[in-house]
C-alpha cells in the first residue's frame, strides 16, 4: 500500500519500524540538533542519519529549522495529531530502559556541552541575523527607555544574555557602567564590534545560571528576551538575584499560543503571563513587584511584550 493511500494511523506507524529512527525521535524530543550532532550521538554515519531524517521529515514526525547555512531538527510539536502523540508516548516508554538509549543520553549531553566550546561554528551564522530577527518580531525593543530614566544613572547594570549588544548599547547611555554577558562567543564577537567605541561597557562570556560576578555586585540587572529560551527560567532569575542588590528588569513576550515558535525558533516557553512570572520569581526567592504589558509595535509580527520588575523579598 502506498503512503498516499494509507490510513492516517498507518502513515504515523510506518516510520517507527526502525530502531535508529526511534532513537532519533527520542533525542529530538528533548533537544534540537543538526545532522552531525545526531551522528555523534547515535554513532552512525551522517549519510545514514540524513536518510532517516528525510523519512521522518516527510512523515511529519520532525521539523527542520534553518540557522544560517545549517539545518536543525527537533520532534514536531504542532503537526502531531492525537494518534501520533499516543504512539510516540508508547514508543518512548518502551525505549527508556534500553542500554543503547541510555548511551544516547550520555552522548547528547556531551554534544550539547561541546556547543559552548565551539559556539562560533554553531551560532556564527545566527549571530549576524539576530538583531534583524528581533526587530522583525518585536519592533522597537528599546521602548523601555522611559523606565530606564527612573533608575539611578550612577548604577552598574548587568545585561544578561546580551546577544549582539543592542540593549547594552542603549543601557550605556543611561548608566555609569554596563556589564554585558552572553554564553556564545559568536554573539559576543558581534557585541564587541557594535560596542567598540563605547567606553563604559564590559563584555563577558558566561552562563546566565553561573555568572562571573560577586554577590550584590550589580545595582540592577536586565534580561531582555532571554527567559523564553531558558529550560529553567527560575534558575536564571535566582542567579540574577544573587549578583543584584536592586531591581531585576525582565523584558519578554506575554503568554501566547504561537506553538510554531518551538519548532521554527527553538523557543522553550510560549511567553509568560503575569501569574507565571509571579511563580518564577517565588521559585527564585524573589518577588514580582510590577508587570506591565507594553503596547505592540504596529510593524512587529511577534506577540506583545511585557516588562516586569522583580526584587528580593521584603
Amino acid at each position: 500500500m502506498s503512503s498516499a493511500s494509507a490510513p492516517p494511523l498507518l502513515q504515523w506507524i510506518e516510520p517507527l519500524n526502525d530502531l535508529a529512527r526511534l532513537r532519533i525521535l527520542r533525542v529530538l524530543d528533548s533537544h534540537e540538533l543538526g545532522v552531525g550532532e545526531l551522528a555523534s550521538v547515535l554513532q552512525l554515519p551522517q549519510s545514514t542519519v540524513s536518510r532517516h531524517l528525510k523519512r521522518l521529515l516527510d512523515a511529519g514526525w520532525i521539523v527542520r529549522r534553518s540557522v544560517g547555512t545549517a539545518a536543525m531538527y527537533r520532534l514536531a510539536t504542532i503537526s502531531l495529531d492525537a494518534a501520533a502523540t499516543t504512539l510516540w508516548e508508547l514508543a518512548d516508554r518502551s525505549l527508556a530502559d534500553m542500554a543503547v538509549c541510555k548511551e544516547d543520553d550520555h552522548r547528547v549531553r556531551e554534544v550539547i556541552s561541546r556547543r559552548r566550546i565551539d559556539s562560533r561554528q554553531f551560532f556564527g551564522d545566527l549571530g549576524s541575523e539576530w538583531a534583524e530577527l528581533r526587530q522583525k518580531l518585536f519592533g522597537d525593543l528599546l521602548n523601555i527607555r522611559p523606565l530606564l530614566g527612573l533608575l539611578e544613572p550612577s548604577w552598574t547594570v548587568a545585561d544578561l544574555g546580551c546577544g549582539t549588544g543592542q540593549t547594552a548599547a542603549e543601557l550605556a547611555r543611561w548608566f555609569k557602567r554596563v556589564e554585558a554577558v552572553d554564553r556564545e562567543e559568536a554573539m559576543l564577537e558581534a557585541t564587541r564590534k557594535r560596542l567598540e567605541a563605547i567606553g563604559n561597557i564590559g563584555v563577558h562570556r558566561g552562563d546566565i545560571c553561573n555568572l562571573p560576578f560577586e554577590d550584590n555586585s550589580m545595582d540592577a540587572s536586565i534580561l531582555s528576551l532571554v527567559l523564553h529560551h531558558m529550560e529553567n527560567p527560575a534558575d536564571a532569575l535566582r542567579e540574577a538575584g544573587r549578583i543584584t542588590s536592586g531591581p531585576i528588569l525582565v523584558l519578554d513576550m506575554v503568554g501566547h499560543d504561537r506553538t510554531a515558535y518551538r519548532d521554527t525558533m527553538g523557543h522553550l516557553h510560549l511567553g509568560f503571563p503575569e501569574d507565571s512570572m509571579v511563580d518564577l520569581a517565588a521559585k527564585a526567592n524573589l518577588e514580582l513587584t510590577r508587570y506591565v504589558q507594553m503596547p505592540p509595535d504596529p510593524e512587529a509580527t511577534g506577540p506583545p511584550l511585557f516588562v516586569a520588575r522583580i526584587q528580593p523579598k521584603a
